[in-house]
């Protein structure tokens, strides 16, 4: 319990810190920012490139658009709720498929030998290239009464970023257990499913539980860029972008949906710390992926 309490204590300390530097920054720092080689490599500090946080936090309590209608921080918190479902089917398709995978990858040798290289290598197309082209091909698909729309698209390119963490993670933990412990499992004769739940499975845990993390963190960026690429509208991306337009009218109202965007994360994480005390039993430490 002192633990817990100690973690909170110190994430709480480090918004205030954060605080505090963003404060005094702009209270000491140069209105133009700071250049080196022709680059700005530290903000603006004018209120309208970098406004105090308690202007921030006032503008969301004020209406989003004009002197009536809902509070600011209404609207983002229906685009997060809206951009969170998304984020959550990708997450859950990327897990799945992630997690087959990396059986795939221990059960066969050439199998690692095959996929693993194009895991990894998918990661390293840009996601603003093939968002478009998702959403250009689900538009074709046509399966009964089921037609494909925008947020298909997105929660895709969502499961396209969770699935990698948590493939290359599981297949860690698969091959966690020790020789000895496998070499005990097959002088008792047991078959490679009996050592895949009994051994193999409860010493992936300290493993699996960070690639989680992970693919939490990346689903909600995928979601994030998808919204903004395809430009499906209701999600915190396309508010992103369309409150960056009123940055020199309103600097505040931005900022809005960046703080919505971090809250998302946030949530997922908490989701799969929750996770983990289920699982409890076989953390031991956490390994990363």
């Amino acid at each position: 319990m002192s633990t817990r309490i100690r973690a909170w204590g110190l994430g709480l300390l480090g918004l205030v810190v954060l605080g505090v530097v963003w404060e005094v920054y702009k209270a000491l720092g140069p209105a133009a920012g700071v250049e080196l080689g022709g680059r700005v490599v530290l903000p603006r500090t004018s209120d309208r490139a970098m406004p105090h946080l308690w202007d921030i936090a006032g503008r969301l309590v004020e209406p989003a658009l004009g002197r009536s209608g809902d509070p600011l921080w209404q609207v983002v918190g229906h685009a997060c709720l809206f951009s969170l479902k998304i984020a959550a089917i990708g997450w859950f398709v990327g897990v799945v498929v992630g997690l087959a995978l990396a059986l795939l990858m221990q059960r066969f040798r050439l199998a690692e030998s095959a996929v693993l290289p194009w895991v990894v290598l998918s990661q390293t197309v840009p996601l603003i290239a093939i968002a478009p082209l998702v959403r250009r091909w689900g538009s074709q698909v046509r399966i009964g009464s089921f037609a494909w729309d925008s947020q298909d698209s997105v929660a895709v390119i969502a499961a396209y970023l969770a699935f990698f963490p948590v493939a290359v993670g599981m297949l860690r933990g698969l091959k966690a257990p020790d020789a000895t412990h496998l070499d005990l499992m097959r002088t008792y004769g047991t078959g490679w499913r009996t050592t895949l739940l009994r051994l193999r499975l409860p010493a992936s845990v300290p493993y699996l539980l960070p690639a989680l993390r992970l693919a939490a963190a990346a689903a909600v960026i995928g979601t994030v860029v998808a919204e903004v690429s395809i430009g499906l509208r209701g999600g915190i991306g396309r508010l992103v972008l369309e409150y960056a337009q009123a940055a020199g009218g309103d600097p505040a109202k931005p900022w809005a949906p960046i703080i919505g965007a971090i809250v998302v994360g946030l949530v997922a994480a908490g989701f799969v710390t929750l996770l983990g005390v289920f699982l409890k039993p076989y953390r031991r430490s956490e390994v990363a992926a």
